[in-house]
């Protein structure tokens, strides 16, 4: 699966030029790729596109143009990107009171390894979690986390062959389930390897 690099990306005063239209693109993009597990948990799944998008803004608001520190940025943001047989997402716990937030994150100790798949009728898979660092101590769990969905041959086949893929949350705290509709679906099957790729948008 294709990585970001340094010449794939703007300066910062050709990205000025650039960011309203890439922007646009990236919402556009993002639209499919954002699921809501329930009120409130969202899963936005990451790849080349969303990740070119944060570097670069990441880039500008630091005003970054040493290419040392942008080698920096790529590496800390690349292994979000699928590598060919998973999917990745950013994982959010989302409540609008701070404190409600606060109490319920305490209530889901370990939710982020709670995150199923399933294809078709084959077994679940549970996401792995925070593969850069732990995200929760003996308290209470994050807001955010990064989780990757490590996908077999039949798993790969059964999307291809347009399965049902459902994703849910297997926790007494935050149980839910969800079937990806078939646009979120055709949009993550282009981060598979040997699945037919139609047309990009990003």
């Amino acid at each position: 699966m294709h990585k970001l690099s340094r010449a794939e990306l703007w300066s910062l005063e050709e990205y000025a030029v650039e960011r309203d239209a890439f922007r646009r693109s990236v919402m556009a993009h993002k639209k499919p790729r954002r699921v809501a597990l329930g009120p409130h948990a969202t899963l936005l799944f990451e790849d080349f596109v969303t990740m070119k998008y944060q570097v670069q803004e990441m880039l500008r608001v630091e005003r970054i143009f040493e290419p040392a520190a942008i080698e920096e940025e790529i590496a800390a943001y690349n292994p979000l990107i699928p590598d060919g047989a998973n999917w990745k997402a950013t994982f959010l716990i989302e409540y609008e009171d701070v404190s409600e937030r606060d109490a319920a994150l305490k209530r889901m100790p370990g939710v982020e390894h709670r995150v199923w798949l399933a294809v078709g009728g084959l077994r679940r898979t549970f996401a792995f979690a925070n593969d850069d660092l732990e995200r929760t101590d003996g308290d209470k769990t994050a807001a955010v986390h990064f989780l990757r969905f490590e996908l077999d041959a039949d798993q790969v086949a059964g999307i291809g062959a347009g399965a049902r893929v459902a994703i849910g949350i297997d926790h007494d705290e935050l149980r839910c389930e969800t079937t990806l509709a078939p646009a979120t679906v055709a949009s993550l099957a282009r981060d598979l390897d040997g699945l037919p790729v139609g047309d990009s948008d990003g």
